[in-house]
């Protein structure tokens, strides 16, 4: 009885044959984890310690152990989108006729991505009233002034109404073409050069600087001031009735802030057809977009072409597969 209550001890007593998971001399665990981005590769080893199996996958990302257990993480560059050939694709389905042409740029204002179709430079027609009004404010504001009410009276009917007077009177103040390049310089713009004489509407532009000129009246990082960009948004806000289209068509109902320019010219009897705005789409992201156009043989024409084409911007960014409903045809 004793014998065999000794022989339980020393069997208890044994050293287990079994080593802890502590003590492992090395393991070696592989856990694969898809996400929506991509697949998370972890791989870890250890010489002392446990080792989890348990992964938690966010972006794509290879991680691996060190000698002493702790995994370091090295993330996976994942292929950059690009907008522009997003663009283009949804450009495909709008379909300029005979001479008319067509540029756009679009900036996601909550992703900040942007993008271009088209560089070609075009007459800016009465969209550069933005452009003289920005320069406005910009010289009161160095000068340390503000508007008088004569110039916040031509500035009004410039902007809400389109009117021509009131332009060509700011366009003088502001020192015509030689004081709009002075201040485009400021802003960024790298692609327009102010019209000759008095001839403010055939100052030369691209999108991709009537983008940037919107980006100085609705942006963060601006040379405006908060209540320099806050005038000019509240004029584009108040457009009047007849003159409510161009980029609006691709805002969801009244959510926009626009201005438009058209011109027959006098040398071909063709149209340039322009509009630039911000506008909140319906898939709520906000938007600045600049539309650019020549060639049409009507003004209708061309308003259906740049509404097309700013319907096919926001589309290329929203990723709905909504852009076949922005082609256009060139008829009334």
């Amino acid at each position: 009885m004793e014998s065999s209550r000794a022989a339980r001890r020393n069997h208890r007593a044994r050293p287990s044959r079994r080593r802890p998971l502590l003590y492992t001399a090395l393991a070696t665990v592989a856990v694969v984890g898809g996400t929506a981005a991509g697949t998370v590769y972890v791989k870890a080893q250890a010489h002392s310690g446990p080792v989890s199996s348990a992964a938690t996958p966010s972006t794509s990302a290879s991680a691996s152990a060190s000698g002493g257990g702790e995994a370091t993480v090295e993330p996976v560059t994942q292929p950059a989108v690009d907008y522009d050939a997003l663009l283009a694709t949804a450009m495909k389905a709008v379909t300029p006729a005979g001479d008319q042409k067509v540029s756009v740029a679009v900036l996601d204002v909550d992703s900040g991505k942007s993008a271009t179709y088209g560089s070609t430079a075009y007459d800016t027609a009465s969209i550069v009233k933005v452009d003289i009004l920005a320069t406005l404010l910009l010289q009161a504001q160095d000068a340390g002034r503000q508007l008088t009410a004569t110039e916040k009276s031509y500035a009004t009917t410039m902007i809400e109404n389109s009117d021509n007077d009131s332009a060509t009177a700011l366009w003088n103040i502001i020192g015509t073409a030689d004081g709009l390049d002075a201040a485009n310089k400021k802003f960024g713009l790298t692609g327009t050069k102010g019209g000759d004489g008095p001839l403010w509407g055939l100052t030369q532009t691209t999108a991709a600087d009537q983008l940037t000129l919107l980006q100085q009246v609705f942006g963060d990082d601006s040379k405006l001031s908060a209540a320099s960009k806050s005038y000019i948004q509240g004029l584009m806000g108040k457009i009047e009735a007849d003159q409510q289209w161009g980029v609006s068509a691709a805002a969801d109902g009244s959510r926009w802030r626009l201005k438009n320019g058209w011109l027959a010219r006098s040398t071909t009897g063709l149209w340039d057809v322009n509009s630039i705005g911000r506008v909140t789409a319906p898939d709520g992201h906000e938007y600045l977009i600049a539309v650019l156009s020549k060639g049409s043989t009507t003004q209708n024409k061309g308003i259906t072409l740049i509404e097309a084409a700013a319907k096919a911007g926001v589309a290329a960014f929203a990723g709905s597969g909504s852009s076949t409903s922005a082609s256009a045809s060139a008829t009334d």
